[in-house]
C-alpha cells in the first residue's frame, strides 16, 4: 500500500465554518524533532494481574523515545488495542494534503513500531474514519473521508493473516460520512453515531452494526438528543450506556455538551437520550479519548477560538461531569491526536495530532 496526495476541497471546509480546520498549511508535517533533554524511553509494563485502575488526581505526562521505524507526522488515524491487549493498530490521517492508507503496529511490551505488510484489496486512503476491535474478528474500520471522497465501507483486518477483507453493508446503512463516533456496544454490535458529508450535511442518527447478519439497523431514538455535528466522540460505558461528547455544528465551531444513550427493550424506537448538565471542560472538537477501566480520559483539541488545548480531563462511569486532572509536562496543544490504554502498564499512550502542523510525537500518561 502507498500514500495517495490530495489537494482537500471545500467539502471538508462546509464542515467547518470558521475554516481552522481546514486543510493544514502547505508548508506540511515539520520533521521529527529531536529527542529533548528528559525525554523518557518506554517503560515496561506492570506485571500480569495488576489491579483494577483507581481514580487518579493527578497525572504524569512524558514523551517517549522509540527505535526504529514509526509512522509519519499525521492526523485524523485511528489507533485501536487489538484482542490481545499487547499490540496496537494505526491505520490512516492525513498530513495536509496527503491522505493515508499505511497499518502500523505498536508493541504494548516492546515500545517498537512496525509497518504492517498486508496483501490484497485493503481499504482506500482516509482520514476521520472510525475503527474498533470486534472480539474474535479483528479490526474493524468505517466510513472516512478523502479529498472529496466520503467513504460508507466497512473492512475487517485480520492479524492472522493479516489481510483486510471487505463486510457486507445491508439493511438500513448510513450515509457515507467522517468525523463520525462509534464503539462496540454491549450487545456486540458496532454503533456509529453523528458524523458529516458533502454539501454541509451532518446527521443526528444512530445507527448499529449486526457483524452475524452484515446489516446495519436505525437506533435513533423518538423525541430529542443531541445536535447534528460531527469531529465528536463517543464511547460505551461499563453501566451499558452509549455516552457522546463535543464536536461542532453549523455555525458553532465547537462544542461541549455531554450525553448519554439507554438502549430501550425495543429498538430504536425505545432507546432514549439524555444530557448530563455538569461542569464540563471548555467546549472543543477533534479531542483525543481513551477508556481507562471505568473511567474516560480526554486530552485537547480545539476550541471555540480554533486555538489548540493541551489539558487533560477525566469522566468516572459513576459521575456525569468531568474532573481536570492535574499532570505534568503536558504534550504540546494539538487537536486530531488519537490514544490508546495499555492495560498491563496501567498508562495512557498518545501519538500525533496537529498543532499548526501535524505531529509524530509519542507520548504516555502514567498515574501515581
Amino acid at each position: 500500500m502507498g500514500l495517495v496526495a490530495l489537494v482537500l476541497g471545500g467539502t471538508l471546509a462546509a464542515c467547518v465554518d470558521q475554516g481552522f480546520l481546514t486543510a493544514p498549511p502547505a508548508s506540511g508535517a515539520v520533521p521529527s524533532p529531536a529527542a529533548s533533554a528528559g525525554a523518557t524511553a518506554i517503560p515496561g509494563p506492570s506485571p500480569a494481574g495488576s489491579p483494577r485502575p483507581t481514580l487518579p488526581a493527578t497525572g504524569t505526562w512524558a514523551r517517549l523515545e522509540v527505535d526504529g521505524p514509526s509512522p509519519a507526522a499525521r492526523e485524523d488515524h485511528t489507533w485501536t488495542v487489538g484482542e490481545d491487549g499487547r499490540t496496537a493498530y494505526l491505520f490512516g490521517g492525513r498530513d495536509g494534503g496527503t491522505v493515508f492508507d499505511d497499518l502500523w503496529s505498536f508493541g504494548l511490551e516492546t515500545g517498537r513500531w512496525a509497518r504492517v505488510g498486508v496483501s490484497g484489496a485493503a481499504p482506500a486512503p482516509r482520514f476521520g474514519h472510525e475503527a474498533v476491535w470486534a472480539p474474535g474478528r479483528g479490526l474493524v474500520i468505517w466510513a472516512g473521508q478523502s479529498g472529496g471522497t466520503f467513504y460508507d465501507d466497512l473492512w475487517l483486518f485480520d492479524p492472522g493473516t493479516t489481510s483486510w477483507q471487505p463486510l457486507p453493508g445491508g439493511g438500513q446503512a448510513p450515509v457515507a460520512r467522517y468525523g463520525s463516533c462509534s464503539g462496540i456496544g454491549p450487545d456486540g454490535r458496532l454503533w456509529i453515531s453523528h458524523g458529516f458529508t458533502e454539501d454541509g450535511a451532518r446527521f443526528a442518527d444512530t445507527r448499529a452494526y449486526d457483524f452475524a447478519s452484515g446489516e446495519w439497523s436505525d437506533q435513533a431514538p423518538a423525541g430529542d438528543g443531541p445536535v447534528e455535528r460531527c469531529l465528536h466522540a463517543c464511547w460505551w460505558t461499563s453501566n451499558g450506556r452509549l455516552a457522546l461528547y463535543g464536536g461542532q455544528t453549523t455555525g458553532v465551531p465547537a462544542l461541549g455538551d455531554l450525553w448519554y444513550l439507554t438502549p430501550g427493550d425495543g429498538g430504536g424506537p425505545t432507546n432514549a437520550w439524555l444530557e448530563a448538565r455538569g461542569q464540563e471542560p471548555a467546549a472543543r472538537q477533534l479531542a483525543a479519548v481513551v477508556r481507562r477501566g471505568t473511567d474516560t480520559i480526554l486530552f485537547g483539541g480545539r476550541g471555540s477560538d480554533g486555538d489548540p488545548l493541551a489539558d487533560t480531563w477525566l469522566l468516572p462511569d459513576s459521575a456525569t461531569a468531568f474532573v481536570s486532572l492535574s499532570t505534568t509536562a503536558a504534550p504540546r496543544a494539538r487537536s486530531g491526536a488519537a490514544m490508546v490504554y495499555d492495560g498491563a502498564g496501567d498508562r495512557i499512550l498518545l501519538f500525533g495530532g496537529i498543532a499548526r502542523n501535524a505531529l509524530d510525537d509519542l507520548w504516555a500518561l502514567t498515574f501515581p
